[in-house]
Parts: structure tokens; C-alpha cells; sequence
């Protein structure tokens, strides 16, 4: 096989936990057939992969008893030739949920896996099968980007076939899928019906743990569930690997650590226990490379030599909302992060440096009569929040790191910026663009004002027709981007509900 078994068992042993299971052969993976089994462990949420590399990928699923993750992986598309890898024991303390680290793959390669588990008398329950690329130097790159997935009350509605953003997505065959933050609304119940603006009535599925704002760590992995339970975003995870950010929704809007509630809906109200809880619950849930033993959400995926993905964390670090004209520095990303991506993006030998934003920088997005993200909203030196950013915008021009774009979501519409010295008041920093795309499930607004201190341009926008304009109205959307292995063109696209090209643009590398 085009695989390293060694390493590969070596990654399945390290994920190991003590449920006695009898062996089992790659012919005896070959005969479990895909169907359920009764009284067996059973596959609810579906299957998926994450932070795929040139050599390593993560795979992830959940059951709904105590068993062992089993992962039969194949490089031939035959799991008569597969190799049977156990992964750790599930348990309530995870909600079932397991992931298992794949490493010492093959560059530019199509691995095909069957995820199921094993109860402790060795019966293996429901199977489903998934795949994953690995990319390579002379293969063309390709993925999708959005963010904000079931907010404002919009949830899954039948009556459109769901979630049908995560199918047009789907339709573009990509390499893998970046989702920009908001992966779920904790703080969002989703009833039933829902009365729309323009007069019409939205319908949802619903279940318990959506009907009220999330507090308890169930109720914060249940609305992970509900996600899972549209075939739209279970056939995409299944196919696609995914990138995944977080932003303020995972716990709740806008929220920042040490912050104190006063919205009566929460009977708890520290930030920071709440923070803790939806935290665990996006790890378990997100299939992704837990950095050096620590369950550190910013980090770098590398994606062959032609592009490198900067994850960043702009909620752990960040400090209290500040005012609009707070002057001295206020932390965003935190030194240690920020740090972080200068060293790396610097050391970067990927022709494309794509820095993934969990929240724009130069939109203004106010909380209340305080500032939510980057921009403050007022011309001139930056301020607040645009320190941390002017320091490591100019840290790239200082140290020659080429070919950055920055991809990101949050406000609810889509757009293409470009950021220019020559139109800023602060001009220490090299042209860049930022796309922002969103949202993929979610009501609709915008556009909001452009602050002008790194000299943005909007070349491109469309926004909602009316405020929290529900997904049925088509303003959703993601962008998609493909990169050319021989010109290195990185070609970028904003698209709507249906996968329309609404806005194209191809980028040289310098």
C-alpha cells in the first residue's frame, strides 16, 4: 500500500484507551457491510475529516454508547486492501464523540476511509464511509470559505431541502472547506416557525437543546447535533475535509473573557465558565490537530507548497470591548498569538499565505457604544484593537512575507477589499486583500461602513435585501478558491446560494 503502517499504527496506538476488543484482520473489514446493526453502536452525527496535510489528516466521528473508534483506510478505493487502525474509547464525558490522528501519508494522494465502532465484545456497529485528499506539488488546490451557520432562527428548514448552501459547496468539488467562526448560534433558538420581514413564515426542525440559549455543556454539543442533522452538511463533511475557526456565536455574541452578563436569559452568568463549556464542545465536534497536547484552536494547516492556512483565534486573547476612541492598545489576537503568525507566516515557504480572520478588519462592527472587532470607526493613527494589527501588518512588510490574503466572515454579507498604503493613515504595510464571505445559513444584513485607517477599497459587495433577510431570499454566501500549480494564479470567488459566481478575481504571486 502507498501508505506508512508503522506510523499509521503507531498514531492509532497513541489514541488507544483500555476496552478489551478481540483482533481483527483487513479481511475482516472487507466483509462489515455499511448497514446498521441492532444493538450496536450506531453513527448519529454522521462522519468527517480535518486539517488534512501533504502526510497527516484527523478523523472524526461520533456513536452513541461506549465502544472504539475502528477507521479502515485505504489509498487503492478497495477496502479488501484496507488497514484496520483502532482509535480511542468513547465515553459520556466526550459525548461519544472521537477523533483519530492519521499521519505518515502520502503527498497527492486519495485515501478512502470506513469509520465505525466496536462494543466491547468486538461487534462493530453502523459504518459510513468518507474521503480525503492529500495534497501535492503539481496538483491544482481548490477550496471553499464561509462562516455563520444557523443564526437569527434560521435553522433547517424542509421546505428548501435544508441547508442547501452546504450542497452548492459541495457541487465545486473542493480540496477542503475553511469555515470562518460561527459554526453554530448558542446563543440563537431555533423554533419551529419563524414570522420573515417580508411577510412570509420560516419553518425549522427542531429539538430540545436549540429551543433556548445554550448554558450547560449539552446543551452547547447539542447544537453541533442539530447541525448534523442536515444531509447537506453531513454529505459535505463526509467528502470534504474541514478547516475550523471559532468565533463569538460558539459561546455567545460578542462576548470576551472575563465579561459578566447581564441578559436575563442566562441564569449563569460568568463568560468565562460559559467559554469553558462551549470550548469543549468545539473540540469534541470539529475534527482538528490539537497542537502539541494543547487545545489550542489558532495554528497553521499547510497545504503543499503552494498554500499555507493561518488559523487565527481573535476571541481567547482578546480584552474588554473597548470605546471608539480608546487610543492605547487593546489585545485582539494577544502577544503570544500574534507573535505566533508573524514568526510563521515569515518562515512560510508557501507561495500563498492565506490568513484566515475570524472578523474583518476594516469593517466597523459595533457592541452597542463599544467596538466588537478591529475598526473603531474613526479616521486617523490606529487605535484600540488596530495596534496589534498595524504591528503585524508591518512586520510582514519588514520581513518580506509575500502573497498574504486574508479570508474571513461574521458580518453577514459579502465582499472584496482592498488595502492600500497609499489611501491609509497608516501606511507601514504592503497592498493586501481580504474577501469576506457569509453567511451559509443565517440572515442576511449589511453592508457596513469601511474604516479608513489601512486604506481599504470595496471593490466588490452585496448584502441583504432587508435586515436579517432569511436564507430563502438567496443573499447567502461563500467564496471559493482555486490555485494554479505551474502560474501559481490564486483565483478567488464570491458565490451565492445556488453556487452563482457573483464577483472573480485572479491574483499574482509576487
Amino acid at each position: 500500500m502507498n501508505l506508512s503502517r508503522r506510523q499509521l499504527l503507531a498514531a492509532s496506538t497513541a489514541a488507544g484507551a483500555s476496552l478489551a476488543l478481540p483482533a481483527a484482520t483487513a479481511a475482516t473489514a472487507a466483509a462489515a457491510p455499511a448497514v446498521v446493526r441492532r444493538a450496536r453502536p450506531a453513527l448519529p452525527s454522521g462522519i468527517a475529516s480535518g486539517d488534512v496535510t501533504s502526510n497527516s489528516a484527523v478523523v472524526w466521528s461520533r456513536t452513541d454508547r461506549r465502544s472504539r473508534l475502528v477507521v479502515d483506510l485505504t489509498s487503492h478505493g478497495r477496502f479488501d486492501r484496507a488497514i484496520r487502525l483502532r482509535g480511542p474509547v468513547t465515553s459520556a464525558d466526550d459525548d461519544f464523540t472521537a477523533q483519530l490522528p492519521l499521519r505518515g501519508l502520502r503527498p497527492g494522494q486519495r485515501y478512502d476511509y470506513r469509520i465505525g465502532f466496536e462494543d466491547s465484545s468486538g461487534r462493530l456497529g453502523e459504518t459510513a464511509c468518507g474521503s480525503f485528499s492529500t495534497p501535492g506539488r503539481n496538483r491544482p488546490v481548490s477550496f471553499v470559505f464561509t462562516g455563520d451557520t444557523a443564526g437569527q432562527g434560521y435553522g433547517i428548514n424542509p421546505d428548501i431541502g435544508g441547508m442547501i448552501a452546504y450542497k452548492a459547496m459541495h457541487q465545486t468539488q473542493p480540496d477542503f472547506f475553511l469555515h470562518s467562526g460561527d459554526n453554530i448560534y448558542a446563543d440563537g433558538p431555533i423554533e419551529a416557525t419563524k414570522k420573515v420581514a417580508d411577510g412570509t413564515v420560516w419553518k425549522n426542525v427542531v429539538t430540545e437543546e436549540v429551543s433556548k440559549v445554550a448554558e450547560t455543556l449539552a446543551e452547547y454539543r447539542g447544537r453541533y447535533k442539530y447541525n448534523l442533522l442536515d444531509s447537506n452538511v453531513r454529505d459535505l463533511y463526509a467528502d470534504v475535509p474541514i478547516i475550523s475557526q471559532w468565533d463569538d456565536h460558539e459561546t455567545l455574541n460578542n462576548w470576551y473573557p472575563g465579561e459578566i452578563l447581564t441578559d436575563d436569559r442566562y441564569t449563569e452568568k460568568r463568560v468565562n465558565v460559559l467559554a469553558s463549556r462551549a470550548r469543549k464542545a468545539f473540540l469534541e465536534y470539529l475534527p482538528m490537530v490539537h497542537t502539541a497536547g494543547r487545545d489550542r484552536i489558532y495554528r497553521k494547516v499547510s497545504y503543499g507548497p503552494q498554500l499555507d492556512v493561518f488559523c487565527l483565534d481573535m476571541r481567547t486573547y482578546r480584552g474588554a470591548n473597548p470605546a471608539p476612541g480608546v487610543a492605547g492598545p487593546v489585545a485582539m489576537l494577544g502577544a503570544e498569538q500574534a507573535a505566533w503568525l508573524v514568526r510563521e507566516a515569515a518562515a512560510s515557504k508557501a507561495t500563498w499565505k492565506v490568513i484566515a480572520s475570524d472578523m474583518p478588519l476594516g469593517l466597523l462592527v459595533p457592541d452597542g457604544t463599544e467596538i466588537e472587532a478591529v475598526a473603531n470607526g474613526l479616521a486617523g493613527a490606529p487605535g484600540g484593537r488596530e495596534h496589534e494589527i498595524a504591528w503585524v501588518l508591518s512586520q510582514f512588510k519588514r520581513r518580506k512575507v509575500r502573497n498574504t490574503v486574508w479570508l474571513t466572515a461574521d458580518v453577514h454579507y459579502c465582499a472584496a477589499h482592498h488595502y492600500d498604503p497609499s489611501r491609509a493613515a497608516y501606511t507601514d504595510f504592503d497592498p493586501f486583500w481580504e474577501i469576506v464571505a457569509g453567511p451559509v445559513n443565517a440572515g442576511t444584513f449589511g453592508p457596513n461602513a469601511l474604516d479608513s485607517t489601512f486604506g481599504p477599497k470595496v471593490e466588490f459587495q452585496k448584502a441583504a435585501d432587508f435586515p436579517s433577510q432569511p436564507p430563502s431570499g438567496g443573499n447567502q454566501f461563500f467564496g471559493h478558491v482555486e490555485i494554479d500549480p505551474h502560474s501559481g494564479a490564486f483565483t478567488v470567488s464570491l458565490r451565492d446560494l445556488y453556487g452563482t459566481v457573483l464577483w472573480r478575481k485572479e491574483l499574482q504571486p509576487h
